[in-house]
């Protein structure tokens, strides 16, 4: 399947988009069984040789008044709108709540230390660093914004997508730390991922991925 990216490594000026390896994956199946992993404010939904559309932030990106408002928000909707979610409600979900938190993100909030390329640099080596091991994954397509990662991940053997997101945070706020000279947390502690459920929608996220250094520098002026 082809890639609708600019060439591999493209670097914005506070941003770079890049792509991995690539594979083959499975898409969404709402018949299938769903294995449902508890996070410190979110569910989350696992399915064998899935991709996943994952973004983590740091941990300055959105103030805690914010954020406590957004998940009440959320927690009602889901209460009225109780999982698994067709494919409309799903739709419905992601423009309530994911597309705002990243309208929020794009809109350059915190300290943003991801607008120095070496800083850019490190996240991206450690993104490629399995890329295509047998207990790794496949990395599709990334971007590393100011204060925020997307990428689009397939786990592979017995690595889970918890675990790599923890390894990705854990290596790369201690180099980046020791680059910046700064101690603390770098990453807030929890991701938010969606499973992959087409081909299509592989498609719509690679495009949002592209375009979203475009975007950045619209919403923050």
């Amino acid at each position: 399947m082809s890639h609708s990216l600019p060439t591999p490594d493209a670097e914005y000026p506070q941003a770079t988009v890049g792509m991995g390896k690539g594979g083959a994956y499975e898409w969404f199946d709402p018949e299938a069984e769903i294995d449902e992993e508890a996070g410190q404010r979110l569910p989350h939904w696992r399915q064998p040789g899935c991709i996943y559309f994952v973004t983590f932030r740091t941990d300055d990106s959105i103030p805690a008044d914010v954020l406590a408002q957004w998940q009440e928000e959320r927690a009602a909707w889901m209460a009225r709108h109780p999982e698994p979610h067709d494919a409309v409600t799903a739709r419905e979900y992601h423009r309530q709540f994911t597309a705002r938190t990243h309208r929020y993100l794009d809109a350059g909030h915190g300290s943003c230390p991801f607008r120095l390329p070496s800083a850019r640099r490190i996240v991206v080596e450690i993104l490629r660093k399995l890329d295509g091991a047998e207990d790794g994954y496949a990395l599709d397509a990334f971007v590393v914004m100011p204060n925020h990662v997307h990428v689009l991940v397939a786990p592979q053997g017995s690595a889970s997508l918890s675990e790599i997101g923890q390894v990705w945070k854990r290596v790369s706020a201690h180099r980046v730390n020791k680059l910046l000279g700064q101690r603390g947390t770098l990453w807030q502690h929890e991701s938010w991922d969606h499973i992959v459920r087409s081909p299509e929608h592989l498609e719509r996220y690679r495009r949002y991925i592209r375009d979203n250094p475009k975007w950045h520098q619209r919403r923050s002026g």
